[in-house]
């Protein structure tokens, strides 16, 4: 018998030294018989500056560390060109270089900022930045190549496509992170910056090794007390233990400060003493933070305060802060995420996609050169696919930096395995066609396609106190491709995938195989089980972001809607007939937004309504391809522990136990996602599962169909995330109950699926018996194992599964589950699936 949940084997604690909190610079030892027979290293590091918290200086500790690590040799390590003579790892700036092969010079011309020159050649390494902190990329690269096993010569130059390449935090001061899922905050606790910043610095590592170059620490719904003096001061600290890795700190901005802090009358952008007000608090702030890089302003979007309120215009609020951080050097990202969240749903003419263009598009050319227009890579918001947004070819002389996120909101948040990068490479490399010209997004948010001097890339990570740092290890490495797609954004992101395998989990052929495989099929998987064709992701909209709930979609101010009714699905989005957002692009991509045959069928319901009956390219109607997705996503799902119990004897058992957890839990969690989503649709559509599984489920015993004693019928919302929409709950919250079956299945191996609800708010206890033998105990203390947003009610977010693997069953046989409440959480049960092996409930 084995348990395929992980409970039982949860570790309890992980060991200092996979427990994640190194991730990709683990610098693991390099097995021998991975290094080349003529391997030669030099003969010490030279890193010119013995300035501590310089860049270079830290690429000569990183390097000392990381080859002592990874090849157990010790290089000396010397900051004067004439303390040491001999071969070298040799960093420095171009500045400070003065050219000791000619070669190095001429190819050191062709750096852009932050750009580095690598040369291995004959037992000398030379690193160049074009600044130091390209200098330390340039180091870890360098460090990179070795701990893969690459010890060829190199000779490259390499510079990043755009020069903004920052992340962003949605930290609170308190220490909570909105859509944070992996613990409290790292640079905020007590509405303070603590003392130990540690977790700052190491961060701040994690980041440089990738090309970031900026952060913004705290959320863009900002606390206007961040600005109070000791606040500034501890802001100050975060530069300081950042700066040594090239990481310059900027901060979220309340827009109503002046008035919420500074008791003005006002906060109107145009006002004189507003304008002094923000001048002053800027002054300070670069006073104590002379590299500062900037703002990050939200603003009249989600309840936020903003211009809009005096009748100014957005570019009249940046630019209020353009104008203070200008003599600085400082930028501006202002954020296009404004929208209406009160839209009337039965305009069939609204649509919040549109509000970006029409906010913005008017504005081109109005807002100061120092400023830059963050804007989300779809529409919407961060669903699990989406068209480009229109707006990135609608401002061409405004710089614009695309915001992707890390932290997965809509996509599983982090319990899921979801590898997000081949969704925002199908952004970067679509082509708007904007004056009928080549206008791949990449070149847009860079600044060719219009000739903006600023520009790139801002990633929502919200990294916390977990030593994962997202709450999960495989989510890194969604980070990770991140910085390197920001810095090269032409780079495949399978090979990005395993780059970060080699770094974080070693280079055995199955690992890596095992790895890329369930990576890269997680996002299709996660899409196909979620929503489809386009429809974005079917969650809980108004609640946790989480779990299935389509009806969340429709009917309310929000304006995710789906436009499903009884007939058809989809938002008519053509200028023809519908809300006219096809019409927001150039005219090459409208035409053929705008016709159902030349819409790629990926989006087909993202652009139109159509009846559930309509044919698609491969034959099917639209909503049995919707039955046969969510099946074949979820059964994908179930392949992904399976193949990761492969590797069991081939990564540590800490990191191991964890993952297997997680990709055990997804597969449980992706039933519940199929079936909901599947139920929902036919009680809608009233058109039946070509292959006759949705609603049907011969190997299921309902727990409302057991023998009970002390539980009682319940019923969940929304309906559909209950098997025959109902369950059960223990009569009280201080007692405890039994749910009692006979089975009538040929007797044989089979593996027992468990679904119940764990919900936030008590640890309700298990027990499974089968004639009287226990199978398992476990609690429902999922909120201590996974970093979602928890459920206080009996719905999708909280509907699970365990499962007890290879047990042998007699016909006849009884099973038995008890159930001890908990506080809030009344031991809840949905059903028991009696599977036989290889079967998929």
């Amino acid at each position: 018998m084995r348990v395929s949940w992980g409970l039982l084997a949860f570790p309890a604690a992980v060991s200092a030294i996979e427990n994640g909190i190194n991730s990709w610079l683990r610098y693991a030892p390099l097995p021998n018989d991975q290094r080349p027979s003529n391997l030669r290293l030099p003969g010490a590091i030279m890193a010119l500056s013995s300035n501590k918290t310089s860049p270079i200086y830290t690429a000569g500790q990183e390097l000392q560390a990381g080859i002592k690590s990874i090849l157990n040799q010790t290089l000396p390590l010397y900051h004067e060109p004439d303390e040491y003579i001999g071969s070298t790892i040799l960093v420095a700036t171009t500045g400070d270089f003065n050219g000791r092969q000619k070669g190095d010079v001429e190819a050191a011309a062709t750096l852009a900022d932050d750009g580095y020159l690598l040369r291995i050649r004959a037992g000398n390494v030379v690193i160049l930045g074009q600044t130091e902190r390209g200098a330390l990329y340039g180091a870890f690269d360098y460090l990179s190549r070795i701990a893969q096993g690459r010890f060829s010569d190199a000779d490259l130059v390499s510079n990043p496509d755009a020069p903004i390449r920052w992340v962003n935090q949605w930290d609170n001061m308190d220490g909570s992170i909105e859509r944070g899922f992996a613990g409290p905050s790292i640079f905020f606790s007590n509405n303070a910056i603590p003392k130990n910043l540690n977790r700052v610095s190491q961060y701040a590592r994690l980041l440089a090794s990738i090309g970031i170059n900026g952060i913004i620490v705290n959320n863009v719904n900002a606390n206007a007390n961040l600005l109070t003096n000791a606040n500034i001061d501890g802001l100050g600290r975060i530069a300081d233990a950042m700066r040594p890795y090239g990481v310059q700190v900027g901060i979220s901005l309340n827009f109503a400060s002046p008035q919420t802090l500074g008791g003005l009358a006002t906060f109107d952008p145009l006002d004189q003493s507003v304008i002094s007000w923000w001048t002053d608090k800027t002054n300070r702030l670069y006073k104590r933070i002379p590299d500062m890089a900037g703002y990050l302003v939200k603003a009249n979007s989600e309840g936020q305060p903003g211009p809009l309120t005096y009748n100014r215009t957005l570019a009249d609020g940046a630019n209020l802060f353009a104008k203070a951080v200008q003599p600085h050097g400082g930028i501006v990202m202002f954020r296009a995420f404004v929208y209406d969240n009160h839209i009337n749903p039965a305009d069939l003419k609204a649509d919040r996609g549109k509000h970006a263009v029409e906010f913005f598009k008017g504005l081109d050319g109005q807002f100061l050169d120092n400023v830059v227009v963050q804007i989300k890579y779809g529409p919407i918001d961060f669903q699990v696919r989406e068209p480009a947004s229109p707006l990135f070819a609608n401002i061409p002389q405004t710089n614009t930096a695309i915001e992707l996120q890390i932290t997965q909101e809509y996509l599983g948040q982090q319990s899921h395995l979801v590898y997000v990068a081949p969704l925002w490479k199908t952004i970067l490399d679509f082509d708007l066609r904007a004056d009928d010209q080549p206008s791949r997004v990449r070149d847009v948010v860079a600044g060719r396609r219009f000739s903006n001097k600023r520009g790139g890339y801002a990633g929502v990570v919200n990294v916390g106190t977990n030593t994962t740092w997202l709450g999960s290890h495989l989510a890194m490495s969604n980070l990770y491709a991140y910085g390197r797609l920001a810095w090269d954004p032409t780079q495949d992101p399978q090979a990005l995938l395993e780059d970060w395998t080699r770094l974080t989990f070693g280079s055995d052929p199955l690992v890596l195989g095992v790895i890329t495989e369930i990576s890269m099929a997680s996002w299709p998987a996660y899409e196909n089980y979620t929503g489809n064709l386009g429809i974005q992701t079917l969650t809980d909209i108004l609640y946790t972001h989480y779990g299935p709930n389509p009806a969340s979609q429709d009917n309310n101010g929000w304006g995710q809607w789906t436009r499903a009714d009884h007939y058809g699905i989809g938002m008519d989005r053509t200028v023809s007939t519908g809300t006219g957002f096809s019409g927001q692009y150039p005219a090459e991509v409208a035409e053929k937004f705008e016709s159902i045959e030349t819409t790629p069928e990926e989006l087909i319901l993202w652009f139109h309504h159509v009846n559930y009956t309509h044919v698609l390219k491969s034959g099917k109607s639209v909503i049995q391809h919707f039955y046969d997705a969510h099946y074949a996503g979820a059964e994908t799902a179930q392949t992904f522990p399976i193949a990761w119990e492969s590797l069991r004897k081939k990564i540590d058992t800490e990191r191991f136990n964890d993952v297997l957890f997680r990709l055990r839990y997804q597969a449980g969690h992706s039933i519940v996602w199929r079936d909901s989503i599947c139920q929902f649709y036919y009680n809608l559509s009233g058109i039946p599962d070509g292959a006759g599984r949705v609603g049907r489920h011969e190997y299921r015993i309902e727990a409302e169909t057991m023998t009970l004693k002390n539980y009682k019928l319940t019923g969940v919302n929304p309906v559909e995330t209950a098997s025959n929409l109902t369950a059960v709950v223990l009569v009280s919250n201080n007692t405890s109950g039994e749910a009692t079956m006979k089975l009538n299945f040929d007797s044989g191996k089979y593996d027992i699926a468990i679904n119940y609800f764990d919900l936030i708010g008590g640890k309700a206890r298990y027990k499974a018996f089968l004639n009287g033998k226990l199978l398992l105990e476990w609690a429902g203390d999922l909120e201590d194992k996974l970093g979602h947003t928890f459920s206080t009610k009996l719905d999708g977010h909280s509907a699970t599964r365990v499962t007890i693997r290879d047990v042998q069953i007699q016909k006849g046989n009884v099973l038995k589950i008890t159930g001890l409440a908990d506080g809030n959480e009344l031991a809840p049960l949905d059903y028991v699936a009696i599977l036989p092996q290889g079967v998929v409930d």
